[in-house]
């Protein structure tokens, strides 16, 4: 009997939403890295380094936020100018907590960007996440939360 492959809906948004939820519930607060190159992003380019920018997407931080199926939007203040936020969800590079840099960076899925093929910038996401360049332990601080 052979097998179909069957089409499956990008997992990256229900991930999303489960690590906001479970970095809010342990009173942490939830950011978000982005790649601004992206198509569609639409985030305040003053605040990008590198391409990519970090964002704390904290209930006290943003206002109206939706973790849609294909993006994530809220409207928030950078340096007091109010801004509404689009950001296409395979934009998303990564969750994480910012007290303790618990999370998870997404690796690739058909359609969206490889964080770890040509080009990459996988290390400019660990710099900007918070997480040490030099790690003495060779351990990483994001981890897989099964």
């Amino acid at each position: 009997m052979a097998e179909s492959k069957i089409a499956m809906t990008s997992s990256r948004p229900y991930l999303v939403r489960a690590f906001n939820e479970w970095i809010l519930d342990n009173d942490c607060t939830p950011y978000i890295v982005v790649d601004a190159g992206v198509q569609g992003v639409q985030v305040p380019a003053e605040h990008v380094a590198n391409g990519q920018i970090v964002l704390n997407i904290s209930p006290g931080a943003v206002r109206g936020l939706v973790i849609g199926n294909s993006a994530l939007e809220f409207s928030a203040r950078f340096g007091g100018v109010p801004m509404q936020v689009f950001i296409p969800l395979q934009a998303v590079m990564a969750i994480y907590a910012k007290e303790n840099g618990e999370g998870m960076v997404f690796g690739s899925e058909p359609g969206t960007p490889d964080p770890g093929g040509p080009g990459s910038r996988e290390r400019d996401v660990g710099r900007n996440a918070g997480v040490p360049e030099e790690r003495p332990s060779g351990r990483p601080t994001l981890k897989v939360v099964k």
